[in-house]
């Protein structure tokens, strides 16, 4: 049997890779549900963010339910930045920025088939080696399971919370130098 010769992948300078320094970069993680209306909005702004020419300081990854399969990442980078919904009774739209400082100041997870971002930073604390971590919520009010679409007053705030990061990076970046 021949084995069939594999062809070389090139990587493109905007691929998520860890052989890149990233001792002065920071990751903005969007994590969430896709599948689950307003839940999801982690990833609709990593996806927002990737349509954008965005700072070289600034990594962006779609953590989607992925769980502790991204611990990896808290080893690379010496800060990051998750993007999260949360049920916290404010106004649906609402964005808060939190510096937590235990795995129980992070929101569970908010559909119960998902390891949460609570889950996997508690896994964190346990290693040796742990990130400046910041949390960015959007305050929603249900989960629509099946559904891709977010809430007019969630979408809404899609801008500004993009504007919020890139300017909380920028700030996170200029003490890494």
């Amino acid at each position: 049997m021949k084995i069939p010769e594999r062809t070389p992948v090139a990587i493109s300078s905007d691929s998520f890779f860890f052989e890149k320094d990233k001792s002065q970069s920071v990751l903005v993680m969007g994590v969430g549900n896709y599948l689950m209306g307003d839940e999801g909005i982690g990833v609709h702004i990593i996806q927002e963010m990737a349509k954008r020419q965005l700072p070289e300081y600034v990594d962006i990854l779609d953590g989607g339910t992925g769980g502790f399969l991204l611990l990896s990442c808290f080893q690379v980078y010496p800060t990051i930045i998750f993007v999260d919904a949360t049920m916290d009774g404010k106004p649906e739209g609402t964005i808060s920025l939190i510096r937590p400082k235990f795995a129980s100041d992070f929101p569970s997870a908010l559909s119960v088939h998902d390891v949460g971002l609570k889950d996997m930073i508690e896994a964190v604390y346990l290693m040796d080696k742990v990130p400046d971590i910041h949390l960015f919520t959007v305050s929603i009010k249900e989960i629509n399971p099946m559904t891709i679409e977010l809430n007019d007053k969630v979408r809404d705030a899609i801008p500004e919370l993009i504007e919020r990061i890139l300017s909380h990076s920028k700030n996170l970046h200029s003490k890494l130098v």
